[in-house]
């Protein structure tokens, strides 16, 4: 009988050491035991909060997916979306490189076959605080900048290392896109920063990955037109009117004086957006644009046709239409 309680005894002994900081802690709280409508898995998944800020009261929200099979061995990536502002989860997690993607009924999620973790265990983060379900207590934390947004950084892979400090030493790998095309270079930079300095624990970087990066606006954004031209989707008149009219070197974000542009210039590319936007995903111009249903394309594309028919024919061009004027007209004809 003294056997056995000692073999109890034991048990929750290496069970509390396990959690508490053993050589595979992990904080039991932040398990997630299934996703709603998930299928079936054999690794693990965790989601929480890491403080960046007690006293702001400014927490970084996570979602981390081990790899599935053999996570102890593999690597640790973290990826971040940009914007300003998107999602990680929402966008990175469950819509591009995670192990799910939403069905297309919405009534569950489906394995993404070529998920990222079949090579490496996936940190999600929504960053900086105001992103997804990150958050903080203080409102002035919402208006914020790229240096801050490193440094929280820096202090959410400190904590979220405490939390799984088997990971500590592990292969990290920095990545994302977008607008991350800012926040992974800084980061990386911030964590050797910490790295030269600390005569303690070092991060293990081993790599940076930033896809389609928002890197200089002043090239960005002119060769976004750019492409759209050279692939046919806005006409030559609207891409010499954004040639003609824009000072790239000055692009901004600013939303008081647009782009910080001339009016000309923001006219010519509202009209190039109007043209593209509803219609075509400026990420992979060859992949469909979804709405709820093939009804609902369909309805779109037909007042989108019979406005654009009706345009030409008010127009002071009618005798010298243009092609795309003739491939309106014969679309309104055949639907």
């Amino acid at each position: 009988m003294a056997a056995s309680w000692r073999a109890v005894a034991l048990s929750v002994v290496t069970l509390a050491w396990l959690l508490g900081g053993g050589a595979w802690a992990f904080p039991a709280e932040d398990l997630v035991t299934r996703l709603p409508g998930q299928p079936p898995v054999t690794f693990r998944q965790f989601a929480g909060y890491v403080d960046v800020d007690v006293k702001a009261g400014r927490s970084l929200f996570y979602y981390f997916a081990e790899a599935q099979e053999n996570a102890a061995a593999k690597p640790l990536t973290l990826w971040l979306n940009g914007g300003p502002g998107c999602s990680s989860i929402g966008g990175g997690a469950f819509t591009e490189l995670g192990p799910f993607y939403p069905r297309g009924d919405g009534r569950g999620l489906r394995l993404n076959k070529k998920s990222w973790n079949k090579a490496s265990n996936l940190l999600f983060v929504e960053s900086p605080a105001g992103v997804g379900w990150s958050y903080s207590n203080t409102s002035s934390d919402y208006i914020t900048g790229d240096a801050r947004t490193a440094n929280d950084m820096l202090r959410f892979l400190l904590g979220w290392y405490a939390k799984f400090p088997e990971y500590r030493s592990r292969a990290l790998f920095l990545t994302g896109e977008s607008y991350a095309g800012h926040y992974i270079p800084q980061i990386a930079d911030a964590l050797a920063t910490h790295n030269e300095r600390s005569k303690g624990f070092k991060f293990n970087i081993k790599g940076v990955a930033i896809g389609n990066p928002l890197l200089k606006l002043d090239r960005d954004v002119p060769a976004t037109y750019e492409y759209f031209w050279s692939h046919g989707m806005i006409s030559d008149e609207t891409f010499l009117a954004i040639s003609h009219s824009c000072d790239f070197e000055d692009y901004t974000f600013n939303n008081d004086s647009p782009h910080n542009e001339s009016k000309p210039c923001n006219d010519a590319i509202a009209e190039a957006n109007a043209v593209v936007g509803d219609y075509v995903n400026n990420y992979d111009v060859i992949l469909d644009v979804c709405y709820p249903s093939i009804v609902m394309q369909e309805l779109r594309l037909r007042q989108f046709v019979r406005r654009s028919y009706i345009a030409t024919q008010k127009s002071n061009h009618l005798l010298l239409p243009r092609m795309h004027d003739w491939l309106f007209l014969l679309l309104s004809l055949l639907l």
